[in-house]
């Protein structure tokens, strides 16, 4: 080795070639072994080597080459020290392009098989392999079997034998690092990284961020997409896998060794940060990292959630980042809203991915570590809650009661958002104070919008963590301050949030207290409001000793995750001075406004249900105020001062004092601490106490007995007379005397009301008082009905009792004894109650009425009415009540109430049971089974399987189906059209609780079919309800188009041909569609109810609504229209969906589909879909239709069908253009359709609606000289304000002009079907003018011409194209 180095050094360059040639190739590669190992000097024999060997000479390229082909192994061996083997290498490097091609070529190969055999392990020789490659592509020829290559396809042929080899996974990240130096052609690229790719699987774990950081820098040549789709495919799978093990459990295969969930987790965050900071760099990697998923959400998964959710630090990709996942989320919802409502989808795509469960699971894997996701996690939340939270109502109100169960997709996202920030603020607590703060900001910012969704998640999260909610306090009694301003929902809702934290800290009750306080003596009526909301929550929730536990008080909001002694004997001491205190606050409302007064009275008897021992104080405040209105002479009519109770202001006057309701707030706590003792009593083991007790109760007690006898007496005795509220007096509401007695009435009203409730509880079934109760309830009827007949014309129609102060349990006490009491000694004074037919309608309308606002807003007024589990039982007793009356006294025994002009108690209970469910459906929905199973049956019947919910939910469908049938079999003179109309709706609300998978759903389509084909009734309202219930059921057991197609024959047969020479088969399907049915409810003219009916069809839940209660009944023409709009939303989606895939590069089993001459599922059933559609929709529009909504929603969706149609054509376009496939010959039978069959009839039927011609085929002279009196001229306005008549030409041109484009792709003439038609020219026939004219008033000549321009119009339009 000296003697090189010494020769090296020397001026003779021969001397050094002589003595090397004197070397032989064993003595050469010990002097390099020797060398390299002792590190002496190896770099200048390596050069001297190098010098004494002449590129040009065959011997001297030996020599190089053999250098080159024992240091590279060498390097590898891991014998030398690393700075060493980068010496060498670098010396090689700077060589490499004096190397001959065949030198170069085997050099290349060298590399090539030491990679196959896994001989690269430490990758130090792998620098050399690119500036080899380099110098190769470079030459001009080489040999390469029996003929010769250029460089650079030499160099492609290494490359592709490279990657088609099997890799050591030790090598494949110093080969990812190796190719960045490599000059790559696109193909080579490609092929390179998909074999990067495949060998993820095959690496360790911890070896993937590296590779997935070299992948990264490797992109920036090209394939940006790839990488990031093989990176994301990998994760989502690693993912998927880990779900399946966790779902097998214990029993996983030998085979499969299961990757620790910590450890896959901490590496996705790190393969995240490194993807992340490549896009910092290369914005072109960004862009098609979101241009990857905008197109579809499928590709979407945990990994890249928090993928974009990282990203969105970046800020320039911030807005686009929401926007998308926004987009994603409410995809999602609404696609799995039409699968759910759909059979037909549901079979051809069973799976549906959920998108919220992703984020979901993204906030659950960020607690490894992910922090730089957690703050994209909580702008979504809060992203999500303001977008799709609860928006206010009309002029700004917002709508009372939030909603127990998510339905729509913007409701779905709203409680999406909501999650996030609640899971995010269990798991992450650096992020807690945000998330507060932002929650608090918006509670007092967002004044003019509900906040319900706001105040839920506050409530969440005081419950999750309270101990850490008040660390954070000051943050919360900043927004005490802000409480006088608020709207009160919004300050009820916020102080029922904070109500555990109130018991633990000292000073947030301090505080709230003050503010309080200073809110009593608001300017603002909502700021005293808000105080007394207030101060009544704190007497609930804070007890004095010896009050009930919580427990016995069904208290509503718990406090059990506080871990705190907040009712020890010094708490509830200190406890009873703090409720007295605010108790003498609270006595200073009774001299604010009615309104004021109204919510403390609704309160106190919460109040002393919580916290018993404040009766004493709560009573004697009741009895003081009651003694100002009370009259105590005992012989003065009437008993009560009328006065005092209102109050003036200029000419208005206003209620001052609801004297009604403070009476019924005295009698229910009154009798509340009346049960109270005598319970306590029964139990009680100290004497003296108990005598105490009476002592200090017995002196408000007595008094407010007596005043209530002689209340009774009186006002039985009191003519209106006596309140001046005879016949005579003035009613309307335009005076300020007919305001005042109005307002005498409604108060008198609930006096009587307040006293029958307080004298049935006291009666004891004693016949003299239920005589007088009776007596109480006549004159309560006799004002009643003064107030109904003199209040205006509004109140006569909606025949409404005016809202009840009874409470929910004695009303359910009243029904229970009236109709299933069958107690001996109670018989004779519960007869005198039931021979009072009014009364029995009085208690069965009063609980209807309950039932109405509970499905309304969700609570009722009076004790208890906020109670949820009182509120439920009340519905449960109900239902058993009302069901059993239906069905055991038929509604035809009750002559008295079809001689008035009002329902039957028949039709008042069915009514009753109808809101039941409905309420319960959507107030209850977890608790329907519990309703059914309170129900009580007849004696005769079987009784239902309790443990099967199913089968006990269709035994009373059963006794609903057993009833209508009754109806429906007794012919049409006893055929009660509303009963009808209510069992329909009850069956149908029942009917969506039946699983569609079930036997019993089976039967009730069956049933509905057969009752639709047999039932011929005349009757327009029954048979919409039935034909709706029809649709509802069918379209979840099967796709509807083979009976949309079987209904529009029905109708084309009985209302006749547009052509009245054309003599129409008579079929009938359905019996249900007859002459008059067809035709009802069509002559509308009013284009806003023909879309209100639209939209009320189109939703199953708002059927109720549909039937019998609207003005305008659609015709069964608009409910199928309906549905033929829910199957063209259908096949939208279906063509969108297909679209989508097709142009992510994703069909390649549709290509191989094609291939086998098979069509793809999805297109095959959208063609047959449409097929099937533009033949019943050939039937309807040869119908000939009376004008109005139903020809312009017929036009409407014409033009839409042919627009779905235009979507259709532009996807085989697409299909055409990228796989130059056949076109299916089904789809060539539907544009046959469309074009021979459907398209001439349109134009037939656009002639028909534009000369008003409404006779049809089947009808004789008279019909039609009716129909043609039918408001010529409002319909002609109809079609003048319209553009139905030019959209749908211009649908029908479009649809032609793409046809053209798809004949010129596929190369098959689809425009041999399509007819031309004059109907496109809309030229003014003068002769039909004339004529028209002349039939016409003077007056209405205007009304022509202007027609006329009108139809000019789109002749315009045309040429413009």
């Amino acid at each position: 080795m000296d003697q090189i180095i010494a020769l090296s050094d020397g001026d003779s360059t021969a001397d050094l070639q002589k003595y090397l040639s004197t070397l032989t190739k064993d003595q050469l590669t010990t002097v390099i072994n020797n060398g390299a190992r002792k590190s002496k000097k190896v770099g200048a024999m390596i050069k001297g080597i190098f010098k004494g060997s002449a590129p040009d000479s065959p011997e001297g390229s030996n020599r190089r080459l053999l250098v080159y082909q024992h240091c590279i192994p060498l390097c590898e061996s891991g014998d030398l020290q690393t700075e060493v083997a980068a010496e060498i290498i670098g010396l090689l490097m700077l060589e490499t392009r004096t190397l001959p091609g065949t030198s170069l070529a085997k050099l290349a190969s060298l590399f090539v098989e030491a990679i196959k055999v896994g001989k690269m392990g430490s990758g130090k020789s792998l620098e050399l392999f690119p500036t080899v490659l380099t110098a190769l592509s470079a030459c001009e020829a080489l040999s390469y079997g029996k003929g010769e290559l250029g460089g650079g396809e030499y160099k492609k042929q290494l490359i592709n034998s490279l990657c088609s080899s099997r890799w050591n996974p030790q090598c494949v990240i110093h080969l990812t690092t190796m190719f960045r130096d490599v000059p790559l052609s696109s193909e080579e690229l490609q092929f390179l990284v998909e074999k990067v790719l495949r060998m993820f699987t095959k690496l360790d774990l911890q070896e993937i961020p590296p590779l997935v950081y070299q992948l990264l820098l490797l992109s920036a040549k090209g394939c940006k997409k790839q990488v990031l789709d093989g990176i994301i495919c990998y994760f989502k799978e690693q993912d998927v896998c880990q779900e399946e093990e966790q779902k097998r459990g214990a029993s996983l295969d030998l085979e499969v060794q299961s990757i620790p969930l910590d450890q896959l987790r901490h590496v996705e965050g790190t393969a995240i940060l490194h993807i992340v900071f490549a896009i910092r760099l290369d914005h072109e990697l960004g862009r098609e990292f979101l241009k990857s998923f905008k197109t579809s959400y499928g590709d979407l998964c945990p990994f890249s959630v928090a993928l974009l959710l990282s990203v969105a630090r970046i800020q320039r990709y911030e807005e686009q980042v929401f926007d998308l996942l926004k987009g994603a989320i409410i995809k999602s919802f609404k696609d799995g809203q039409l699968q759910q409502g759909s059979k037909f989808l549901q079979d051809l795509l069973p799976g549906h991915c959920s998108v919220a469960q992703m984020i979901l699971d993204t906030v659950k894997n960020s607690v490894f570590g992910w922090d730089h996701v957690t703050q994209g996690l909580v702008h979504l939340g809060f992203f999500l809650m303001d977008a799709f939270g609860p928006k206010p109502g009309p002029f700004g109100k917002t709508t009372e009661g939030s909603v127990s169960i998510a339905r729509t997709p913007n409701q779905q996202a709203c409680k999406l958002g909501g999650q996030v920030l609640l899971q995010g603020f269990k798991v992450h607590e650096p992020i807690r104070g945000e998330i507060l703060d932002q929650v608090l900001n918006r509670l007092v910012t967002k004044t003019a919008s509900p906040v319900n969704n706001y105040l839920d998640l506050f409530s969440d999260l005081v419950v999750s963590a309270p101990m850490i909610l008040l660390e954070s306090s000051s943050k919360v009694t900043e927004t005490f301050d802000h409480l006088s301003y608020l709207p009160l929902t919004t300050v009820q809702g916020l102080l029922k949030a904070i109500q555990p934290l109130l018991k633990v800290s000292m000073s947030l009750k301090d505080a709230l207290i003050l503010v309080l306080r200073k809110a009593m003596f608001s300017s603002q009526l909502d700021g005293r409001k808000s105080a007394v909301t207030g101060f009544l929550l704190l007497l609930k929730n804070f007890k004095v000793l010896g009050s009930l536990a919580s427990s016995q008080c069904s208290q509503a909001v718990s406090s059990s995750q506080v871990q705190v002694d907040v009712h020890a004997r010094y708490n509830c001491a200190a406890n009873e001075a703090f409720c007295l205190e605010i108790l003498s606050s609270l006595r200073r409302c009774l001299g604010q406004q009615a309104d004021v007064r109204l919510m403390l009275y609704e309160g106190f008897y919460d109040v002393l249900r919580r916290n018993s021992q404040l009766g004493s104080s709560v009573m004697q405040t009741l009895l003081s105020q009651l003694r100002r209105y009370y009259e105590p002479e005992p012989d003065l009519l009437p008993p009560v001062k009328l006065e005092p109770c209102i109050t003036a202001l200029g000419d208005q006057v206003y209620l001052q004092e609801p004297l009604a309701h403070l009476l019924s707030c005295t009698v229910h706590c009154l009798l509340w601490l009346q049960n109270l003792r005598q319970s306590a009593n029964t139990y009680a083991d100290n004497v003296e106490e108990e005598e105490e007790e009476e002592e200090e109760g017995e002196g408000y007690q007595c008094e407010l007995q007596a005043i209530l006898e002689s209340m009774t007496r009186r006002m039985i005795k009191c003519e209106l007379e006596d309140f001046e509220l005879d016949k005579s007096a003035e009613f309307s509401t335009a005076n300020s005397v007919g305001v005042k007695n109005n307002i005498y009435g409604v108060l008198v009203m609930g006096v009587y009301e307040v006293l029958m409730e307080h004298n049935f509880i006291k009666a004891n079934y004693s016949r003299s008082r239920f005589e007088e109760l009776l007596e109480l309830f006549n004159r309560y009827h006799k004002l009643a009905e003064i107030l109904r007949e003199k209040s205006g014309k509004a109140r006569v129609l909606s025949n409404k009792i005016p809202r009840s102060l009874l409470s929910l349990g004695f009303i359910s006490t009243l029904l229970t004894v009236l109709f299933r009491d069958s107690t001996q000694s109670r018989e004779e004074a519960l007869s005198v109650l039931r021979s009072s037919g009014e009364f029995v309608r009085y208690a069965v309308s009063v609980a209807v009425q309950k039932i109405q606002q509970l499905e309304e807003t969700g609570h009722t007024d009076g004790p208890d009415g906020q109670n949820a589990d009182r509120t439920f039982r009340f519905l449960c007793d109900t239902t058993s009540v009302l069901l059993w009356r239906y069905t055991n006294i038929p509604g035809g025994v009750e002559d008295a109430g079809k001689k008035e002009k009002r329902s039957s108690l028949s039709l008042v209970c069915l009514e009753g049971l109808l809101r039941i469910f409905t309420t319960c459906q959507q107030r209850y929905p977890d608790r329907m089974a519990q309703l059914l199973a309170s129900m009580e049956i007849s004696e005769d019947d079987d009784e239902p399987d309790e443990g099967n919910v199913t089968e006990m939910n269709f035994f009373y469908i059963r006794q609903f189906q057993r009833a209508l049938f009754t109806q429906l079999s007794g012919g049409e003179e006893e055929f009660n059209s509303k009963e009808a109309q209510l069992l329909v709706s009850i069956l149908c609300v029942l009917s969506r609780q039946l699983q569609p998978s079930s036997r019993q759903f089976v039967q009730m389509i069956t049933w509905t079919v057969k009752m639709c084909k047999e039932t011929s009734f005349e009757d327009s309202a029954f048979s919409k309800g039935l034909l709706s219930l029809l649709f509802n059921l069918h379209v979840l057991y099967k796709s509807p188009v083979s009976l949309l197609l079987e209904l529009c024959q029905d109708v084309h047969s009985q209302v006749g041909d547009i052509d009245q020479n054309v003599e129409v088969e008579k079929q009938s399907h359905f019996a249900i569609i007859n002459t008059k049915t067809a035709t009802a409810g069509a002559v509308s003219v009013d284009t806003t109810s023909g879309s209100f009916c639209l939209a009320v069809t189109s939703t199953p839940q708002n059927l109720f609504a549909l039937i019998g209660f609207h003005h305008f009944d659609p015709s069964p023409q608009l409910l199928v229209l309906s549905q033929v709009d829910k199957v063209l939303d259908e096949v939208d989606w279906l063509i969108a969906r297909k679209k989508s895939q097709t142009s992510s590069d994703k069909s390649g089993s549709d290509e191989a589909a094609r291939a086998a001459g098979q069509q793809d599922p999805i297109e095959k059933s959208v063609t047959l879909q449409l097929g099937t559609l533009l033949t019943a929709l050939n039937e309807l529009v040869q119908t000939a239709l009376l004008p109005g909504t139903c020809t312009i929603t017929l036009l409407r969706e014409l033009s839409r069908t042919y627009t779905t149609l235009t979507t259709l054509v532009k996807y085989y376009i697409q299909v055409c253009a990228s796989q130059h496939a056949a076109l299916p010959a089904r789809f060539e039978k539907l544009v046959k359709l469309s074009g021979s069959h459907l398209t001439p009839q349109c134009y037939s039927f656009i002639t028909y609606a534009q000369n008003g011609e409404f006779g049809g085929g089947g009808a004789d002279d008279k019909k039609k000289k009716k129909r043609n009196e039918v408001n010529t001229a409002p319909s002609a306005k109809l079609l003048r304000e319209t553009k139905a008549i030019p959209n749908l030409i211009f649908s029908i041109e479009q649809y032609e002009k793409y046809l053209i484009t798809l004949s010129k792709k596929s190369k098959v003439n689809l425009m041999q079907y399509m007819k031309l038609s004059t109907s496109r020219d809309f030229r003014i026939n003068s002769a039909s003018l004339d004529a028209a004219l002349q039939e016409q008033d003077p007056g209405q000549e205007t009304t022509v011409s202007q027609e006329a321009e009108e139809t000019q119009e789109p002749r315009q339009k045309k040429r413009k194209q």
